[in-house]
């Protein structure tokens, strides 16, 4: 089948090389044109697509990244997976919009069209599947397939990549619902078929609430067990013996990509929006996990106060940028706030990180290293924000006079944990 895969970053270039590896033709369609001159030279920005997987798709003639919307025509398949931000509190699904708009266009009889990007239930067939209606003037279900599958890419994942994840899928009737679990099928080892494309939307919020609220009960616990003078690692390890009713959160300097920051916030919108009651759970979760650089900067304060230091004019060293350990994805990155916080302290402020991309948008005071034995001999304090595997914690610990530890990696006389 001609497969058209609508945005090419963390969620759609798994999925279109994927495709083509198993023998459809697909295009990658992205409007950035940066993106696509990269992948036209087989040059992956995606830690889980390797070069070499791209440059043998596109050899095959099976993979063609494109920002030409023409390029989409003729599609049997077609899956979006473009982003879906906030904007002031707000879901912003202009991206989804656009995307139908243009898939519109070339949309024929018999077709299938997935929505995948993270969206609050109902937008399938309120929003998305109506624009395909009026740009195409063919009818969902009865005309061509319609169906939601939400993605659950986890960057960096060396066990549940994109093939070994189960699927959810769903559409508007079952000749939707066979046509969508038909293609993923073929990608994926195992498929979770749902009744509608409400349950699929809100079976992916449900999961990431469920995370959100999760990690901000023991970012609040490990603050409070600090005054109280408890161990909270100690006591999350014990709690993790247990081998039924509990399931193991650590504490973190804060949340980052799309998923946790962004997709609980849109249930929270639409019970508000629908039913006019606050989502009180996930208001709570984020007030706290939104908080959590303010936290770690304090620590990073009150450590520098116990030694008799002001931050003002020390130095610095934050080691990890990405939200997430052995991924370069820097979306919302708790590292982020927290080194913009210390830059207004007036920290001269340096960062480590082999995976975020030097172009990455960033404070433009902040300093790029690497994290060599004399960066960290030179550093008043190292933060330890994102575990990556691999930074080398022996030279950490033997190299570094203080070390503020987000991820219980380090132990020693010179290590405080968070």
């Amino acid at each position: 089948m001609r497969v058209v895969v609508v945005g090419q970053g963390y969620v759609g270039l798994p999925l279109a090389i994927r495709a083509a590896e198993v023998g459809h033709e697909v295009i990658g369609y992205d409007v950035d044109s940066r993106r696509v001159k990269s992948l036209a030279a087989a040059e992956s920005y995606v830690e889980d697509v390797s070069s070499e997987r791209i440059r043998a798709a596109i050899d095959r003639g099976a993979y063609r990244p494109s920002d030409l919307a023409r390029d989409c025509g003729g599609f049997d398949v077609a899956v979006v997976t473009v982003p879906t931000p906030l904007h002031e509190g707000v879901p912003d699904l202009r991206y989804i919009e656009e995307s139908a708009r243009t898939l519109a266009r070339y949309l024929r009889p018999g077709a299938t069209v997935v929505l995948e990007s993270t969206t609050y239930p109902g937008t399938t067939q309120e929003l998305f599947g109506p624009l395909l209606e009026d740009g195409s003037g063919l009818s969902a279900g009865p005309d061509f397939h319609l169906g939601y599958s939400p993605e659950r890419i986890d960057p960096g994942n060396p066990v549940w990549g994109f093939q070994q994840t189960p699927k959810i899928v769903s559409g508007v009737d079952a000749g939707s619902l066979k046509a969508v679990q038909d293609f993923y099928a073929e990608l994926v080892d195992t498929t979770v078929p749902v009744g509608s494309p409400r349950e699929a939307e809100l079976a992916k919020l449900l999961e990431n609430t469920f995370r959100h609220v999760n990690i901000a009960l023991v970012n609040e616990i490990a603050m409070f067990a600090r005054h109280l003078d408890i161990d909270v690692w100690q006591a999350i390890d014990a709690a993790s013996s247990k081998p039924f009713g509990f399931m193991r959160f650590t504490p973190g300097p804060g949340v980052g990509g799309h998923c946790l920051p962004i997709d609980p916030s849109y249930l929270s919108w639409r019970v508000q929006r629908e039913l006019g009651q606050n989502f009180r759970f996930v208001e709570l979760a984020n007030d706290i996990n939104s908080h959590m650089p303010e936290y770690v900067t304090r620590r990073v304060v009150d450590a520098f106060n116990a030694r008799r230091r002001s931050v003002n004019g020390s130095r610095i060293l934050l080691l990890g940028l990405a939200y997430k350990k052995n991924t370069g994805d820097a979306r919302e990155s708790p590292a982020l706030r927290i080194s913009q916080l210390l830059l207004d302290m007036g920290a001269e402020v340096r960062a480590a990180d082999p995976h975020v991309v030097e172009s990455m948008k960033v404070d433009a005071r902040l300093i790029r290293v690497e994290p060599t034995p004399e960066e960290l001999a030179a550093a008043d304090m190292v933060v330890l924000l994102t575990d990556h595997d691999s930074f080398d914690y022996d030279e950490v610990t033997a190299h570094a006079a203080f070390v503020l530890d987000c991820r219980r990696r380090l132990s020693g006389p010179t290590i405080e944990v968070l």
